[in-house]
């Protein structure tokens, strides 16, 4: 009997790195199981079948929720800081999209009687937006919705225990913002490179 290996049967070969941390595969495990439940498509389905119509008469888009919120944030930062006026770049930046995406989708806001667009007294290239009063409603209504939603999931945690999950999911998504992920050029075909599994 050969004791040679094929490059099929490769030897495991074990690292410092290879030894599991117990919690970080238990947080792994509940992320992946957080992703799949909110990205499931019939989520999405009774999302928008609960939805009312916006002030045009059509269904409000879960793209008009993300840009009223973005644009609701901006105006608090901007308050907060005195900072610039809020502009579909400003839109774009805090959704992570492209100028052209962040055009489209406040269109679709804007054409949904949610976000106003006024000339800018700086640039009279550039658009100021803000919430109109449906759009103020919406994202109330939206707040509380989500509010509802967590205490009902956390039902049975104490105080002391919501206000640690907070602070530590704040920090570590604070930290998933500087950081980029692992293997961002071609993810998965990295992941099998590395395990030898091509």
């Amino acid at each position: 009997m050969s004791t040679e290996t094929t490059a099929t049967e490769r030897p495991a070969q074990s690292s410092e790195r290879d030894v599991p941390d117990e919690h970080l595969t238990e947080i792994a495990g509940a992320l992946f199981h957080l992703r799949r439940i909110w990205a499931k498509p019939d989520l999405m389905k009774r999302v928008r079948a609960q939805t009312a119509a916006g002030p045009d008469g059509r269904p409000l888009q879960l793209s008009n929720l993300m840009v009223v919120n973005a644009v609701a944030a901006l105006h608090t930062a901007s308050e907060d800081d005195g900072g610039p006026e809020i502009t579909v770049g400003a839109v774009a930046e805090r959704l992570e999209v492209d100028p052209s995406t962040a055009s489209r989708l406040v269109g679709h806001a804007i054409d949904a009687g949610l976000v106003s667009r006024r000339p800018s007294p700086v640039d009279a290239r550039r658009a100021n937006l803000g919430l109109t009063d449906a759009g103020v409603r919406v994202k109330q209504v939206a707040d509380r919705f989500r509010r509802t939603y967590y205490d009902e999931l956390m039902s049975g945690w104490t105080e002391a225990e919501r206000a640690d999950f907070a602070r530590l999911l704040t920090r570590f998504a604070d930290a998933a913002a500087v950081r980029a992920p692992m293997y961002p050029d071609d993810g998965i075909g990295r992941i099998f490179e590395e395990a030898g599994a091509e």
